[in-house]
């Protein structure tokens, strides 16, 4: 367990909320909607678009906290009316529009105070969401701010070429580039979008030129540099000298001369760099904007026409709340990342009695992850529960059930002045329990009741772990280790991959039942056949915890959990471990008396079609299939009747959802 502790940075915005109401009494059980708030951590994390009700539901809210939300139950009702099952993804467009309005007036705010006279253009980096609908709502809400899009590969272009409509909307291309990619970047220049041809690698530039030359257009070049400055995260690796991406300060010179040489140079007019899409040390984002500035600054005094200064991502998200530089979060605000680069730009370029250049960002992690919210529920628990065991007395216990006897004295008499002892003995005495066992001397039924003897006293020491002081080094967080496993209906593996690939932490709470104290700790698995399919990292009253608080579950019951701020990266990023495939999509639009409209429904993959996306051809699986009931019915071990059924059940399997249907 690693205690995360707040920032008292003055510049970090700090959403108000009502203060906790006073404990009149105060019961052992009290509860209170705010302590659901606090042990959650949401204010801390959600960004002012999520919040608990005073009815212990989740609520987002389409602009922070002075508008109206929407309960994410009542939204799961109205989804499970229309027949619409978990998992869902939810998708809140007003909240990516309430995110880039955010992002304008936060640089259009620094501008005013610095007195910058620059400009600001965002672009979205397609590969943070490609999904068409993602695409289309960007350049949508993006429309009256000039936002645009970047581009990495030709699929992505053509994506861009398609949704921009702005006029001289920007459209940065990275990645590597082949004369097909130029060609088509600057066929949409000719209809009159701002193409930027960012160069990756040396060669690219003849590529450029060879191209421009071909359709008779003067291109718009960019160079994208490795900086010898490096960021801290899971991303640091994206700068520095070894960055498989950009030019190092060589290679630059050498595309100046050439350019220079050819009468192109007028051509270069962006600087490009990139430190990774989460960068949590505002420290970091300084030193990097300096650097970047000098090289700027360098480039136009060679004769380059810079108009463009490419800061590329790192805008972070604090998934975990804690105002921090840990890796899932970030030390400042959206205001003061915006204050710190333009103070930065402005300074440099008033020293070289530069014109402000115009800013780009590719804030797409900052700019998606709180569109989407995962829901699903919950099928099944396993709990370590007490379990009375009484042994005769009576009876002399033979050598081999001594240490079970041994293990019910630990039970009986363990206080809280000898946990470390009782600890100790526990795992001694199953251990010799198990030898005795795996060597034939020990029955099936003494090695179930030593197990069960063996958790009794596991779970007492953590019940009075919880009301001590001081608790033995060994024992700090034994509550991992008797904590109820929650089954969730989703995968891991296709919606949310960082969080088994990189560790990544995503926000995971309840939906519901929040006016209720949570009387359970659990760990989240997923419904694949994997053990690396679970959640085990969460954050409880400000700091990273193995397990969940929860509500208690009941054969059923209907229990929902929210995996939020999962917008950027996870639904492009997952894949069909144990052939589940895409969940249900829902776009839900906040009305402004506080209702809601689904305003876009897209089924989840079926069966068949993850099958056919691995080779699978579903109508010839369903005509070998009754060839083989067929045969069956020859052979005379089905009736013609039962024929009919099992292949109808076959069919309807494979139109089905690949997850648990109710």
């Amino acid at each position: 367990m690693s205690s995360l502790k707040f920032s008292q940075n003055p510049h970090v915005q700090m959403l108000q909320f009502p203060e906790k109401p006073s404990k009149k009494s105060s019961p052992i059980d009290y509860w209170t909607v705010q302590d659901a708030r606090e042990l959650y951590g949401i204010h801390n994390w959600g960004g002012g678009f999520f919040d608990i009700n005073e009815d212990g539901d989740v609520i987002a809210l389409p602009g922070g906290v002075d508008t109206k939300g929407v309960s994410l139950l009542e939204v799961v009702s109205g989804l499970k009316d229309r027949g619409i099952d978990a998992p869902v993804l939810l998708r809140f467009p007003d909240i990516l529009d309430s995110r880039l309005r955010s992002l304008y007036q936060a640089f259009s705010d620094a501008f005013e105070e610095y007195n910058y006279q620059g400009d600001y253009r965002g672009v979205y980096p397609i590969k943070v969401n490609q999904q068409q609908q993602v695409i289309e709502e960007i350049t949508k809400y993006g429309l009256e701010h000039g936002h645009g899009l970047e581009a990495g590969s030709k699929a992505e272009l053509l994506a861009a070429l398609t949704y921009l409509e702005q006029p001289d909307a920007l459209l940065v291309c990275n990645g590597y580039k082949d004369p097909e990619f130029v060609r088509l970047a600057l066929s949409g220049q000719k209809l009159g979008i701002y193409p930027i041809l960012v160069v990756e690698t040396p060669r690219e530039i003849d590529t450029i030129l060879a191209v421009s030359e071909e359709l008779g257009v003067r291109p718009h070049i960019g160079i994208r540099v490795k900086l010898s400055s490096k960021a801290s995260g899971y991303w640091s690796d994206t700068g520095g000298d070894r960055s498989v991406f950009g030019l190092n300060t060589p290679q630059t010179m050498v595309a100046v001369e050439h350019l220079s040489t050819l009468g192109m140079l007028d051509c270069l007019e962006l600087l490009h760099f990139h430190l990774g899409s989460q960068i949590p040390d505002i420290r970091d984002i300084r030193d990097s904007v300096l650097e970047a500035c000098r090289t700027y600054v360098g480039l136009a005094r060679e004769g380059a026409s810079m108009k463009f200064i490419d800061l590329g991502g790192g805008l972070a998200v604090d998934y975990d709340g804690s105002q921090s530089k840990a890796t899932s979060s970030a030390n400042y605000s959206l205001s003061e990342y915006c204050r710190d680069v333009v103070e930065v730009i402005q300074t440099v370029m008033d020293e070289a009695s530069l014109r402000h250049p115009t800013l780009i960002t590719e804030s797409g992690r900052a700019t998606v992850a709180y569109y989407s919210v995962l829901l699903f529920n919950i099928l099944d628990v396993s709990q370590f529960a007490h379990t009375p065991i009484e042994l005769d007395s009576t009876k002399e216990p033979d050598t081999a059930q001594t240490n079970i006897h041994h293990l019910k004295h630990v039970v009986d008499n363990l206080t809280p002045s000898n946990l470390q002892e009782s600890y100790n003995d526990a795992f001694y005495y199953r251990d010799q329990v198990r030898t005795l066992f795996k060597h034939g001397n020990l029955t099936l039924r003494d090695r179930s009741t030593s197990e069960a003897l063996f958790w009794n006293i596991i779970i007492k020491i953590a019940s009075i772990c919880r009301t001590v002081e001081n608790v033995p080094e060994d024992l700090v967080g034994i509550e991992s280790k008797i904590a109820d496993i929650y089954y969730g209906n989703f995968s891991v593996f296709q919606s949310i991959p960082d969080a088994w690939a990189i560790d990544q932490f995503f926000p995971i709470i309840p939906i519901h039942k929040n006016a209720e104290k949570p009387s359970r700790r659990a760990v989240i698995s997923d419904i694949t056949c994997d053990c690396d399919g679970r959640i085990d990292q969460f954050i409880q009253n400000q700091e990273i915890t193995n397990t969940l608080q929860v509500h208690d579950w009941k054969p059923g019951d209907s229990y929902y959990l929210g995996a939020f701020l999962v917008g950027a990266y996870q639904e492009t990023l997952g894949d069909l471990h144990n052939l589940l495939g895409d969940t249900n999509v829902v776009s839900v639009r906040f009305e402004p008396d506080g209702g809601f409209a689904l305003t876009r429904e897209i089924e989840g993959d079926s069966v068949s079609d993850v099958l056919s996306y691995v080779e699978y051809d579903p109508k010839n699986m369903i005509r070998i299939f009754r060839e083989k009931a067929e045969r069956a019915v020859r052979q005379e071990h089905i009736s013609t009747q039962e024929r009919k059924s099992i292949i109808a059940t076959f069919e309807d399997g494979m139109r089905g959802y690949t997850y648990h249907e109710e």
